[in-house]
C-alpha cells in the first residue's frame, strides 16, 4: 500500500506519518512538504518500521500524477492555518490553500487515489446550540478568511466527487496535543505555552463562556487512519472533535496545572457573539470511538514545556 501525506512536517502531518507504518505495516509512506515553516525537525527519529519518502515541493508546482501514482490514499494536510493571521491576508490565503486543494483533488481523479481532505469546524457560525453536518447552508458562516477558503474547497471536492473522484470530507474541531511539528496560534496550545511563561492568557473578549469543538491529536490521527481502514471515502462530510468546550473550561483546566495563570482580556478581528456546540454523531455512527482527553493533553504540553520557564 502506498499513503502520500501532504504538509507532512506540519502539527497533525508529523504525527501522522509516525501513526502509519503502525496501522499499515509494510506501506509506503510519501511526504510532500514545501518547508515554508522550517520544521525539518519533524523529520528527526521517524520510526525505523516506516518506508518513508520526503518530497521537498509545493502541491501547486509538484508532477503530483507521477507522486500520487499507485497510492491508495492522499491525506491533504498542506494549507496556511493560522484563522486569526488570516485576516487582512485573505487573498494570500485562499490562493495558497484553495489552488493547492484544487491541484490534490486533480491529481487524485487523474490517479485513482482516494482524496482524504481537512476541512475545519471553524466553517459553522450558527445560533443553534448543537450542529451537524447537515445543517442549513445559511447556518455555515464562516467567521475568516480560513474558514471562509475551507467551505470554498469543500465545495470544490463534493463537486468532483461527480466527475470520479473518492474522497472523505473532514472537519476537524481546533487541534490539541503535542507533535513533533507542534505550533503554538490555536487556542488551547497556545495557552498552555503563555501559563509555563508566566504570561496572562490571551482570551478574546467575547470567548470566555463560548462553547467551540475541540479535537484531540491522538484522536485527529486514528480518525484518519480509520478512515483510510473503513474507505469512508464517499463523499459525506464528517465533524470530528474530542468535546465541545468553553474557553472557561480550557483555561481552569490549566489552572489545574498551573495554579497562578491569569486571564487577559483582548480584541480580535474575527471575535464573534456566537457560542455553539458541534455534533459528531455522524462519524460515532461509523463505529469511531473518541479517547482524547482535555486534561491530559493540556497537562502533557505543560509538562512538556515546563523545563524550559523553572527560574
Amino acid at each position: 500500500m502506498k499513503l502520500v501525506v501532504t504538509g507532512a512536517l506540519g502539527h497533525i502531518g508529523s504525527s501522522v506519518v509516525r501513526a502509519l507504518p503502525v496501522q499499515f505495516p509494510g506501506a509506503e509512506i510519501v511526504m510532500i512538504d514545501n518547508l515554508s515553516t522550517q520544521r525539518f525537525p519533524s523529520l528527526f527519529n521517524l520510526p525505523a518500521a516506516g518506508n518513508y519518502r520526503f518530497v521537498e515541493a509545493d502541491v501547486r508546482k509538484a508532477k503530483l500524477g507521477e507522486l500520487f501514482g499507485d497510492a491508495r490514499a492522499v491525506i491533504h494536510l498542506a494549507a496556511m492555518t493560522d484563522a486569526a493571521g488570516s485576516v487582512g491576508n485573505a487573498a494570500a490565503l485562499e490562493a495558497n490553500n484553495y489552488q493547492a486543494t484544487e491541484a490534490v483533488a486533480a491529481a487524485c481523479i487523474e490517479s485513482g487515489a482516494r482524496l482524504f481532505h481537512l476541512s475545519s469546524t471553524s466553517v459553522y457560525g450558527t445560533q443553534d446550540s448543537t450542529v451537524s453536518e447537515d445543517c442549513p447552508a445559511d447556518e455555515l458562516k464562516p467567521q475568516s478568511p480560513y474558514a471562509e477558503t475551507k467551505l470554498k474547497e469543500e465545495n470544490l471536492v463534493r463537486a468532483l466527487t461527480g466527475k470520479g473522484l473518492k474522497a472523505a470530507i473532514c472537519r476537524f474541531g481546533t487541534i490539541f496535543g503535542v507533535s513533533p511539528g507542534m505550533r503554538f496560534h490555536t487556542a488551547v496550545n497556545k495557552f498552555c505555552w503563555q501559563a509555563v511563561m508566566g504570561q496572562p492568557l490571551s482570551v478574546w473578549r467575547t470567548a470566555y463562556d463560548q462553547k467551540r469543538p475541540y479535537l484531540d491529536l491522538k484522536d485527529a490521527v486514528r480518525a484518519i487512519g480509520f478512515a483510510i481502514e473503513r474507505d469512508l471515502f464517499d463523499g459525506r462530510v464528517y465533524n470530528v472533535l474530542t468535546l465541545n468546550a468553553t474557553v472557561r473550561d480550557i483555561s481552569d483546566t490549566i489552572r489545574a496545572f498551573v495554579p497562578e495563570v491569569e486571564v487577559a482580556f483582548v480584541d480580535s478581528p474575527i471575535m464573534n457573539q456566537l457560542s455553539y456546540e458541534v455534533s459528531s454523531q455522524r462519524f460515532r455512527d461509523t463505529g469511531f470511538a473518541f479517547a482524547g482527553d482535555i486534561r491530559s493533553g493540556i497537562g502533557e504540553t505543560i509538562s512538556l514545556l515546563r523545563n524550559a520557564n523553572r527560574a
